[in-house]
């Protein structure tokens, strides 16, 4: 009576069929899902788990197919066209692709062939398709047109109001700069949309190229700049592994040289002329949140999960997070009589235990979101609405803010939070590695060894 799974001593077990008493779950490596995860391309990766001859292959065969001959089958029961169909799915289950996209994926005519071999039903409206062009949807000059049924011709994709989609934005050959990391598109109006488009949109070398670039083009060209893309995920962070490498072979050059020039990409944002809007999404984390830090206003979408987490991996934030966090706890006290150190001992904490706020409105309480700060309830609208903040600050005559010196707890603070680490670690609550990295962190939040009350440059965090 417990399902098929069940919690026993704070770990979940799983029932066994063949004896039916329940047991740790197992963790099962199938080869051919292994090898599907290592592909990028989400086509090549979903035939070649589909054309897999193993169980695993068999089975999500299965599955598919009947899902999507069942969905064919329901034009026109539930839905007049294909496009809400996919709508509801991607929008209401969270499917990357919906059924009729995923029809195209796979390939309208080798699914059909693979149906009539294994003697199963074609629907009608899957050989209608295949008749007029061999697919449901199909790329032309104005955008996206969609297999209608009732008319048997593509009709184009209805448009959604208020919705700006990179991926269109692109085909109308709006596209200014790219490389394999990041491009600036033109969204019209007088503002650029810098995005991140790597797996799962890390900040690399090719990112930071892109993003001087933009800058230089955006002063040039435009208004102003939108950060943003319509990926999984705004960003997870810089590309440790590229780091990692480059620390195992001895290259600390190259490490220190990546370092700066991420911690210069983002001095640049804040002091930029012309107004640069983020507009994070879903998981925003370690360089993705610095990135977002520095600019002149941030959009988020509400399901925003936002943090420093470097430390989880043993490091400290080093695209200049800390600094704009430090900066931000100061202006909360901006009377010289004010104590600084409940604030230094805010971000300290915040930082070392990685903080990762579960919505946009948390990230606000956490500090990395300002009260001036946007979210948007609707992501599918996110980059119109940052699109539409930079457009304001754009008529509001937007300045950059002034160069400025952090008040800071100094050689006080940095002891004050020392101490605290040695209780933590002789109480066995932390490592002896947190105590390093969290020395590391102190040094910095609090300015290293200058007098309490102390103003110093950016540059000194």
């Amino acid at each position: 009576g417990s399902g098929f799974y069940k919690r026993v001593d704070g770990e979940i077990h799983a029932l066994d069929h063949t004896t039916m008493e329940y047991r740790p779950r197992k963790t099962v490596a199938i080869p051919s899902v292994e090898t599907a995860k290592l592909v990028d391309d989400p086509q090549r990766r979903l035939r070649q788990l589909l054309a897999s001859p193993e169980k695993a292959g068999q089975f999500l065969w299965q599955l598919t197919s009947s899902v999507l001959v069942y969905a064919a089958k329901r034009i026109p029961e539930i839905s007049d066209d294909i496009v809400n169909v996919d709508r509801a799915m991607r929008w209401g289950f969270a499917w990357e692709y919906g059924p009729f996209e995923t029809w195209d994926l796979l390939g309208v005519a080798d699914t059909v062939k693979r149906l009539q071999e294994e003697g199963r039903e074609v629907p009608p409206l899957v050989r209608a398709a295949l008749d007029a062009g061999g697919a449901f949807y199909r790329e032309q000059e104005g955008g996206r047109e969609f297999f209608d049924l009732q008319s048997r011709s593509y009709r184009p994709e209805p448009e959604r109001p208020g919705v700006i989609l990179l991926s269109q934005v692109k085909k109308q050959h709006q596209v200014i700069a790219g490389n394999p990391g990041a491009s600036l598109v033109d969204l019209g109006d007088g503002i650029a949309c810098l995005e991140f488009h790597s797996k799962l949109n890390t900040i690399g070398e090719d990112t930071l190229q892109m993003l001087h670039r933009s800058l230089e083009d955006v002063r040039k060209s435009f208004d102003g700049l939108v950060i943003g893309n319509q990926g999984q995920e705004f960003s997870a962070g810089a590309n440790l592994m590229l780091l990692l490498l480059e620390a195992q072979e001895g290259s600390w050059d190259e490490v220190d040289l990546a370092v700066r020039q991420f911690q210069k990409a983002n001095l640049t944002l804040r002091y930029f002329e012309l107004p640069v809007v983020a507009a994070p999404f879903g998981r925003t984390l370690a360089g993705g949140c610095e990135i977002c830090l520095p600019c002149a206003r941030i959009q988020a979408a509400a399901e925003t999960y936002m943090g420093l987490v470097e430390t989880g991996v043993g490091l400290i934030p080093a695209g200049g997070g800390t600094t704009e966090m430090v900066r931000r706890a100061s202006a909360r006290a901006p009377d010289g009589n004010a104590d600084l150190f409940p604030l230094t001992q805010w971000v300290f904490e915040t930082i070392a235990l990685a903080k990762v706020s579960t919505s946009a409105e948390e990230a606000r309480t956490l500090g990395y979101l300002r009260d001036g700060d946007g979210i948007s309830m609707h992501s599918d609208h996110l980059i119109r609405d940052a699109k539409e903040v930079c457009l304001a600050l754009v008529r509001t005559g937007y300045r950059p803010p002034l160069r400025t010196p952090i008040r800071v707890t100094g050689e006080r603070g940095r002891s004050a939070i020392e101490t605290y680490l040695f209780l933590k670690r002789t109480a066995g609550h932390i490592s002896e590695h947190d105590s390093v990295i969290g020395k590391k962190l102190a040094n910095v939040v609090s300015g290293g060894p200058v007098p309490y009350g102390s103003e110093v440059r950016e540059e000194r965090l």
